[in-house]
């Protein structure tokens, strides 16, 4: 395809270079998908931008096939000025090539970029309504359908959430002096909820990263906080945004001096109300007839409602390492509100950022029972490769971010990386370079990360618990012909643990057994230590699921 429309970028004359690459294209074979073409048009070399402007407004505008068409748009991705929005709007209402065309506007006009998109993407009647508000610009019936924004994952995905705020912009609506006292709490709970939706890693990619009104949006939200009544909902809103911003995918915005710190402490200075701290004692518990999700949610504030702020006050002293050409690194476990899809990853933060949204952005930081129980991360003089990070759709589809680690010296290397390329953002990495630590420091974290359990809850600690003790007793298994395949706590139920062990049928195909343990209110040492006796003298093959 390069040599294709190559030469054809500089030709002075857009009417021949137009209806040449049409007839160039007819002939090609095998045919290149219309997806395809604005990737590689986006690697095009360009001698003459002007002229590669023109034939790419004169393929979208009167291009007779799709391929044509998606080469002018692909162009006017990369080229393309605020006069072609119009042209790109009416394109994007052709449902074969709204995703082109979207591409395209989100380079020009991320707005309408956004409202082109929903109107293909939008489900339900409130989401419906709120896209016709957009298009007729009725302010009052924006603020409205804000508001009537449902709750439900299933119709508001990370990138419509994404595409609300940047369509919506919920900033200004919040600031508005038109807005009530009552729709004002509505919105700022909504626009909360967006942002939080926004940031989840259970996708190709975190929404949040591509959202343009990122950082505006969470400064109208926290300057709106003190507004809204101190509920678990919202408390559990204000600390995932917490999270985000210091460790998350958030952090990455050009939030420019100071900022982002000044959000962070507005957010605590809420949390921090008596009424706010009120929401987390222990007779504000939903108790055990509460739904589980309700009651898990609280658990998990009362667990973390300080450890954004302390994590960040300990970060802040480990910016930078002692030396001119070393980094720091910092290792902080964070579990997402059990209110959506749960996810505890170790972010790996290097001089404050974090590493693997910034050079990876496909999926979450493995757990720490991968990254810390393992001992993976310890570095010694033998080279040791590291997945750090799985793509959330596996890493036979998109991918997964590795690293070696080694000691040299006094210090610890981290360089050899492997991944594939990041998502097109600005934000992302293009180049990791090789990572330097002082080896007195970074053991001492690692260290300290390994101890750290303070974000676990009864079933998580239960597992983590059966999981050493079979590394340190591997004949548990071995005895039975087994081996442990995982252990976690359930993805349904995270007050469950589950343990899936290996072994050969009688045929030699291979077998697993799923043995689950409910949480009974007994200690979780005590519940570990009850599994390991079993193991040791009963077969894992009779055990009910």
């Amino acid at each position: 395809m390069t040599e294709i429309v190559a030469p054809l970028l500089a030709d002075p004359d857009t009417v021949w270079a137009a209806a040449e690459t049409e007839r160039r294209f007819a002939g090609l074979r095998p045919v290149v998908r219309d997806l395809q073409i604005g990737r590689i048009v986006r690697e095009l070399a360009l001698e003459h931008e002007d002229r590669a402007r023109a034939l790419g407004r004169r393929l979208a505008r009167t291009g007779t096939t799709p391929t044509a068409v998606c080469v002018g748009l692909g162009l006017l991705a990369r080229l393309g000025e605020p006069e072609d929005v119009p042209l790109l709007e009416v394109l994007g209402a052709l449902r074969d090539l709204v995703t082109p065309a979207v591409h395209a506007l989100d380079a020009i006009d991320r707005r309408a970029g956004a409202l082109v998109w929903l109107g293909h993407h939008a489900e339900g009647p409130e989401l419906r309504s709120l896209v016709a508000a957009l298009e007729a610009d009725d302010g009052a019936a924006v603020r409205r359908g804000l508001a009537a924004v449902p709750r439900e994952r299933r119709n508001v995905g990370p990138e419509t959430a994404r595409r609300i705020v940047d369509a919506v912009r919920p900033a200004d609506i919040l600031r508005s002096p038109d807005v009530t006292p009552s729709l004002r709490e509505a919105l700022t709970a909504r626009t909360g909820w967006l942002l939080f939706r926004a940031t989840s890693l259970r996708d190709d990619r975190a929404e949040i990263l591509f959202c343009a009104e990122a950082v505006s949006t969470y400064e109208a939200f926290v300057s709106c906080a003190a507004g809204l009544a101190p509920t678990l909902d919202h408390y559990a809103l204000l600390l995932s945004a917490a999270f985000d911003l210091h460790s998350g995918p958030g952090r990455l915005h050009d939030w420019g001096t100071g900022r982002r710190e000044a959000v962070l402490e507005q957010v605590e200075s809420v949390l921090d109300r008596p009424e706010w701290r009120a929401v987390v004692v222990p007779g504000a518990d939903p108790g055990p007839g509460a739904e589980g999700v309700e009651r898990r949610r609280f658990q998990w504030a009362v667990r973390n409602g300080k450890r954004p702020f302390a994590d960040a006050a300990a970060g802040a002293d480990a910016i930078g390492g002692p030396g001119p050409s070393l980094r720091a690194l910092r290792i902080e476990t964070v579990v997402r509100d059990p209110a959506d899809a749960h996810t505890v990853e170790s972010r790996m933060l290097i001089d404050g950022r974090p590493l693997v949204q910034e050079a990876f952005g496909r999926g979450a930081a493995h757990s720490p029972e991968d990254l810390l129980d393992s001992g993976v991360l310890r570095a010694t003089a033998e080279p040791r490769e590291v997945q750090l990070a799985e793509a959330y759709c596996t890493e036979g589809c998109c991918g997964a971010l590795y690293v070696t680690v080694r000691r040299d010296g006094d210090q610890v290397v981290w360089s050899d990386w492997r991944r594939p390329p990041p998502p097109p953002s600005p934000l992302y990495l293009r180049e990791i370079p090789e990572l330097r630590f002082d080896g007195a420091a970074y053991d001492a974290e690692i260290a300290r990360a390994e101890n750290d359990h303070a974000w676990t809850w009864p079933a998580r600690r239960t597992s983590r618990l059966i999981a050493a003790g079979l590394r340190d007793r591997p004949e548990l298994l071995t005895r039975w012909d087994m081996e442990l395949g995982w252990i976690a706590t359930d993805f349904q139920d995270p007050d469950r643990t589950a343990v899936c062990l290996l072994y050969a049928g009688d045929d030699g195909a291979p077998r697993h057994r799923m043995w689950q343990i409910p949480e009974d209110g007994t200690p979780p040492e005590d519940r570990a230590a009850a599994a390991l006796d079993r193991l040791a003298t009963v077969d894992p093959r009779t055990y009910g699921a």
